[in-house]
């Protein structure tokens, strides 16, 4: 079953994993900073397998870019590893949260 807004023109969803130093290093409040700049809703947190998860809804194109961005890490981070996994828009968030 799909909602009217799956069909949004430009509008999707990715779901990503970042593996390396990006737990400690204000990695998470740097990609809300990001996101919220770009105007994605969604949300990141941290896993305890050291690892940051989030998730990315709005225009492809910025997700595209906060995606490039994520790649490079923050002042402190060093990501080693980034999976990306493209999803249906679902129009679940209101805003960017960490959580």
């Amino acid at each position: 079953m799909h909602k009217d807004t799956d069909f949004m023109v430009g509008k999707t969803r990715a779901h990503i994993f970042v593996s390396g130093r990006v737990q400690g290093v204000f990695f998470r409040r740097n990609i809300k900073n990001k996101a919220e700049k770009l105007g994605l809703t969604g949300w990141v947190k941290n896993l305890a397998d050291g690892r940051v998860e989030a998730v990315f809804e709005g225009d492809k194109d910025k997700i595209e870019e906060i995606i490039k961005w994520t790649e490079g890490g923050s002042f402190l981070a060093k990501v080693e590893n980034l999976e990306v996994v493209w999803e249906n828009y679902e129009n679940d968030f209101q805003n960017f949260k960490i959580i």
